[in-house]
């Protein structure tokens, strides 16, 4: 990994990865970008991850969207956001990413009165009361798993987006020092 790359690097690298991407499964395709070079074990660019991976699998699963300019938008969205929002802020980025990566597919704002809204909020959520039944401390992969199985099921349920879905098994515990070991659901 180079620790020179900026996050704006990071992003444009992630981008080109994510513009690759054929499969239906936003789990896989989080997998194949948690594995570029350029990406830490935790950090900000999890925040812009999760919800490119997202955006890779709605487009590949049929979903109706201009995949490059969603990415560009996510991109802008996802600098704002701080690292280590979930000790800080409480919401994780990994929810962050994928409901801003909602309300760019459904182009819903701060003044949006449609359903719209209303789901990304549930969306939002649903997903944050499941990850506050694990605890912490942090851990941007495991999140990064519950936010997309929970989105995948969310988009299918709500919009007949049919994603591909598997449970996955983390491969990335013996890099963080923080694993909870098997209170995770994904530890192997």
């Amino acid at each position: 990994m180079n620790p020179q790359h900026t996050l704006k690097e990071k992003y444009d690298i992630i981008t080109k990865a994510a513009l690759n991407e054929s499969s239906r499964n936003p789990l896989k395709i989080v997998k194949d970008l948690m594995d570029l070079d350029c990406v830490n074990i935790h950090g900000p660019e999890h925040h812009f991850i999760d919800g490119a991976a997202f955006l890779a699998a709605f487009n590949n699963s049929g979903g109706n969207i201009d995949l490059s300019a969603c990415l560009l938008e996510l991109a802008s969205r996802a600098s704002a956001m701080p690292g280590a929002m979930c000790g800080y802020w409480g919401i994780c980025g990994s929810v962050a990413s994928v409901g801003a990566a909602l309300s760019i597919i459904h182009k819903t704002g701060p003044l949006s009165t449609d359903d719209f809204y209303k789901d990304h909020m549930e969306y939002t959520s649903g997903v944050i009361r499941e990850m506050s039944k694990i605890g912490g401390a942090r851990c941007c992969k495991r999140n990064a798993f519950l936010s997309l199985l929970y989105a995948a099921r969310f988009v299918r349920e709500k919009y007949g987006i049919i994603m591909e879905e598997e449970k996955p098994v983390c491969t990335y515990s013996a890099k963080n020092k923080q694993c909870l070991g098997v209170n995770c659901p994904f530890h192997s």
